[in-house]
């Protein structure tokens, strides 16, 4: 079977997949978290090749902590994967239930997207998040991580599938993509792919967009800010800023830019220095220079996605210039105010353009499985269906059912027969 007849099953098992029951589904995800734990050894040893060839090809220490794939992480996934089944089931939904005249019932209600192609990063657990999240969802699912994990995606895949079907999942429900040759083939697939979700840098996200009638949808950087106001609590910033910072700096919610206002900067910026432990770099324009050990800022600095142990700073006159600057400069991800003043605060929340607008905490909040949804499949800064984590709500769309009992449109048309448009719930 060639690459497109595969994906073809894919779309022809995705209206089976539609109609299972929560039970099924349920059942689905409890048995992949015992095949899990069955097959850790097999899937820790697929990781142990990863990273050699990792440490052997000089990678990024950031890029080899996201590959790791231990028990920690594997405990993580089980645990959400729990916390998907506790979830109420996001499928048949009423949403709205209208009559529009007697006998004549408007319903509207949840259904799965269909089938989704997620494109994602050397993670190997977001590989288990994003099955679990379709699985719940009632989607189909094609999958593409990074090479760098292409064991340990296989080792995971192989787990999951055996464990679906075997509990009552269609044959097609899953597809696994190892070749990257086989993305542009993926690309074409407009016929049977209902949604894609890249997860990458800009560039890609954006070959991604112009090579492909399919929709898309996610986030391309994570340029994500601090500002610290004039009336913010610099104990309080302080452990915030590291943490947004170093909690784990490959992540796309970690802080890239920090925003100082004048009348606190002196203040602040010293105890950062002094805060120990952080292995923070700092580069800082021409305001900042003197209060902290650093570099000189460029312009492409405060653009920057590091993914690494450095922060842009800069100082601010007011917060008018502080979310000038993140609507300028921004990815629309997640950005946080530290302040004490509530109007400074709503101001801030209101005219920031993001998916995630904090108050006094730290950015990496910005992810389904904190939010509570079990999960996430990514991270949208569109506007439109889904935006900020994509967790359950954001992989179901919604159908209209009309039902009736002889109405035909040429009675209303004619006066013979009026609406009433009366809701049921």
């Amino acid at each position: 079977m060639d690459f497109i007849d595969s994906i073809k099953k894919v779309k022809e098992d995705s209206f089976a997949m539609a109609s299972l029951s929560e039970d099924v589904r349920n059942n689905a995800l409890e048995a992949v978290t015992k095949a899990l734990n069955e097959n850790k050894a097999a899937i820790f040893d697929a990781n142990n090749r990863d990273l050699e060839a990792a440490k052997e090809s000089s990678l990024a220490d950031p890029i080899i902590n996201r590959l790791k794939f231990d028990d920690h992480k594997l405990s993580t996934c089980i645990s959400g994967i729990y916390d998907l089944i506790d979830l109420d089931d996001p499928l048949f939904k009423e949403l709205l239930k209208r009559e529009l005249d007697k006998d004549l019932v408007l319903t509207k209600t949840t259904c799965p997207i269909g089938v989704i192609g997620v494109i994602f990063e050397s993670r190997p657990d977001a590989l288990v998040q994003i099955a679990a999240l379709c699985i719940k969802s009632g989607n189909c699912i094609i999958l593409k991580g990074g090479s760098e994990a292409k064991n340990t995606n296989k080792a995971l895949f192989d787990v999951i599938y055996k464990a679906c079907v075997a509990a009552g999942l269609p044959q097609h429900f899953a597809v696994l993509i190892e070749d990257r040759a086989e993305i542009n083939e993926l690309l074409k697939c407009h016929d049977y792919v209902d949604l894609l979700i890249p997860r990458g840098s800009n560039q890609f996200v954006q070959y991604i967009m112009d090579n492909s009638k399919i929709p898309v949808m996610g986030h391309a950087d994570g340029i994500c800010h601090i500002y610290v106001d004039g009336a913010a609590n610099v104990e309080k910033a302080v452990p915030i800023i590291i943490d947004s910072k170093t909690q784990y700096v490959a992540a796309c919610n970690a802080a890239e830019t920090l925003l100082v206002h004048k009348d606190i900067a002196d203040v602040l910026l010293p105890l950062l220095s002094d805060a120990s432990g952080n292995n923070i770099k700092y580069k800082c324009d021409a305001r900042s220079m003197g209060m902290i050990s650093c570099e000189p800022a460029t312009e492409e600095d405060f653009k920057t996605e590091y993914l690494d142990y450095i922060l842009s700073v800069k100082i601010v006159d007011n917060i008018d210039e502080a979310i000038n600057h993140i609507n300028k400069y921004g990815s629309h991800h997640t950005d946080c105010i530290i302040t004490e003043d509530k109007d400074s605060a709503d101001k801030f929340m209101s005219l920031v353009d993001s998916a995630g607008v904090y108050q006094n905490c730290s950015t990496r909040f910005a992810d389904g499985f904190r939010y509570g949804f079990g999960a996430e499949v990514g991270i949208s800064t569109g506007k439109i269906h889904a935006r900020g984590p994509v967790g359950l709500d954001g992989l179901v769309t919604y159908k209209y059912k009309l039902v009736g009992t002889g109405q035909i449109v040429a009675d209303y048309a004619s006066g013979k027969s009026t609406f009433k448009f009366h809701d049921l719930i």
